[in-house]
């Protein structure tokens, strides 16, 4: 029985195709700034984003990291979305090794706008933190991969570089951004002074991600990866499998986002699950599970476990499921059904 893997994009395993260009991938040592393939997949990755220079690392949470510890100062605030990324699921790392705060908004769907942003920021005077950063996260992940919409994102991004914010975006899903909407990496990016953007994602590689942004940055950027242990040897290897990934993969991932609509639409049928479908707009998929219902988030996921279905929890009575490269469209038709087999069954929380 082949496993549903819905727990996350970051599941995939790499294609035939792309084992083949990590094996013959040709290397150098990369601490020492001459892995030749390491070098290609960061002057192309600049040039998709329309930037100067990139910084290939290990994590989506080291990208975001040197991002901030390249741009800020300890005692610095970051203004961003309560629910971003850097806030839930990097283990507190912008107070750990930068050492400053973060500024949260609220708003839906992930999303902000001027006049929060405003009434973040913090007067010029000794008692407070500094306003530094700007954050945005497109997609964004703990809100079921909503996409911003671009005339928003570009007004707030204005906004902030108007009041002397640096401006950083969490690209880790910016590849289903532009999927799903048809604008560039390159005119999302435009926004920003530094980029975060993920290979190991919809794109399928086995790890890595970059940075992008002006050579002083990077160059901090790079920095930063060594202070943080980020460097490594001969990691053409996962460039190799990254810029197949570029190459190979990006122009499939509406089909992850039709998955994700077919699943929502399955699983709003399934008596006792509440999603809306309408507001699955990339490849995330989040229901909620009804009150009277007689088991949560937990105990429907390992319900599902030994069916061949895998699901996480993203709260007591919400389940995440996220569909990518390994998963087809008779996968979704069959989670569908034994989902609703599970859910007819009494499972005790």
């Amino acid at each position: 029985m082949d496993i549903i893997d819905l727990r996350s994009d970051t599941v995939t395993r790499p294609t035939e195709g792309m084992r083949k260009a990590m094996s013959t991938a040709t290397v150098g040592d990369d601490v020492l700034g001459d892995d030749p393939t390491v070098i290609a997949l960061q002057e192309q990755v600049a040039a998709l984003f329309g930037k100067e220079a990139a910084c290939f690392v290990p994590s989506g949470t080291m990208a975001n990291q040197t991002a901030i510890r390249a741009q800020t100062e300890p005692g610095d605030e970051i203004i961003g979305h309560a629910d971003s990324h850097i806030v839930h699921y990097e283990t507190g790392g912008y107070a750990a090794l930068s050492g400053v705060t973060m500024r949260p908004l609220s708003g839906d769907r992930g999303l902000f706008d001027t006049h929060q942003v405003q009434g973040a920021l913090r007067p010029n005077a000794i008692h407070f933190p500094a306003s530094r950063m700007l954050w945005i996260e497109n997609t964004q992940n703990k809100c079921g991969g909503s996409v911003w919409p671009y005339e928003q994102l570009e007004r707030v991004a204005a906004f902030g570089a108007a009041h002397g914010l640096r401006r950083h975006l969490d690209g880790a899903r910016i590849w289903n951004a532009c999927a799903k909407t048809g604008i560039s990496a390159a005119k999302y990016a435009s926004n920003f002074e530094t980029v975060s953007c993920c290979f190991s994602k919809g794109l399928g590689a086995p790890a890595g991600s970059a940075v992008v942004g002006d050579r002083v940055t990077i160059a901090r950027v790079a920095r930063f990866r060594k202070m943080f242990g980020g460097t490594m040897r001969q990691s053409g290897v996962l460039a190799a499998a990254a810029m197949y990934a570029l190459d190979n993969h990006r122009e499939r991932l509406h089909e992850d986002h039709d998955n994700a609509r077919r699943l929502g639409l399955g699983l709003a049928e399934i008596p006792g699950l509440h999603l809306d479908p309408a507001k699955i707009e990339t490849n995330m998929v989040f229901f909620d599970i009804a009150e009277d219902q007689s088991f949560d988030a937990a105990a429907l996921c390992e319900r599902l476990k030994p069916m061949g279905v895998l699901a996480l929890g993203s709260g007591p009575r919400t389940v995440r499921m996220v569909c990518h490269l390994d998963v087809s469209r008779a996968m979704i038709d069959r989670a569908i059904g034994l989902i609703a087999s599970a859910c007819r069954t009494p499972i005790r929380a």
